[in-house]
């Protein structure tokens, strides 16, 4: 929730009259840690799920970039009572692009569960903000069985192989096809290879109720937050998510 960018967001869509949720999904920011479901965005859409039935939040428009949009569609095709709308940039996709998911969320805690214990995964640079942020998850860490753990890695990094019949990881296409809510998606810029334009145009042709826009930056937005963050430090990747707000506030408007 502290990356520049996403309480902006947030913020200018309070300012048109809506409420807003922004969250830390499990495995980042400030919330805990867990090593559950058959994917790590299918655990993250239903832990979603659950906050919106908690804070009576139901049916809400679900909206996300790149992991955070693989979220937001998990979370609608899986639990229809909370969605009333679906809104998506950055998604994805590609062969490149999904392998190299596979490997940035899991590699780093496989390895070092395989050849150390779980004290070493928790030492991992990757876990450094969500130890540092939320204490307790290093206990958490250290609980877990490490065979589990290692069994929990490849079965997630699993997930992220490309197929013909999933566009989307974790997310049969007979289930996009049946996900009649109305959904907006972005479409990616033809230099991103990591969120591939073809990903976005092959979902929104999938979708029953979608509909394809062009986003409100440059075709290179994702390449130029990358490169403005060395390292992981600098401005963000987020920072021109506050854009999306009169486009969001407007669509939702008429199309809900």
């Amino acid at each position: 929730m502290t990356s520049p960018g996403v309480r902006e967001l947030a913020v200018a869509l309070a300012e048109r009259g809506n409420r807003v949720l922004i969250w830390d999904r499990p495995n980042c920011g400030s919330s805990d840690v867990c090593f559950t479901g058959p994917s790590e965005s299918q655990m993250q859409a239903d832990v979603l799920a659950d906050l919106l039935r908690q804070l009576d939040m139901g049916p809400a428009v679900i909206a996300g970039g790149s992991g955070g949009a693989r979220v937001s569609l998990l979370t609608a095709a899986k639990h229809r009572d909370v969605t009333a709308g679906l809104a998506m940039w950055w998604i994805s996709g590609g062969v490149f692009g999904l392998m190299t998911l596979g490997v940035h969320y899991c590699s780093g805690s496989l390895k070092a569960a395989w050849n150390g214990t779980m004290q070493d995964v928790a030492n991992l640079p990757e876990w450094a903000e969500v130890i540092a942020s939320n204490p307790g998850n290093r206990d958490i860490f250290l609980a877990q069985d490490q065979e589990e753990f290692l069994a929990t890695m490849e079965r997630w990094m699993a997930v992220y192989c490309p197929r013909d019949d999933a566009l989307i990881p974790g997310l049969e296409d007979s289930e996009a096809l049946a996900l009649d809510v109305p959904t907006l998606v972005f479409r990616s810029g033809a230099s991103d290879y990591n969120h591939t334009r073809a990903t976005s145009e092959s979902l929104a042709k999938l979708l029953p109720s979608a509909r394809l826009v062009e986003p409100p930056w440059p075709d290179t937005e994702w390449n130029d937050r990358s490169s403005a963050r060395p390292g992981g430090a600098g401005e963000g990747l987020f920072v021109g998510w506050p854009k999306l707000a009169p486009i969001l506030h407007d669509w939702a408007q008429e199309a809900l």
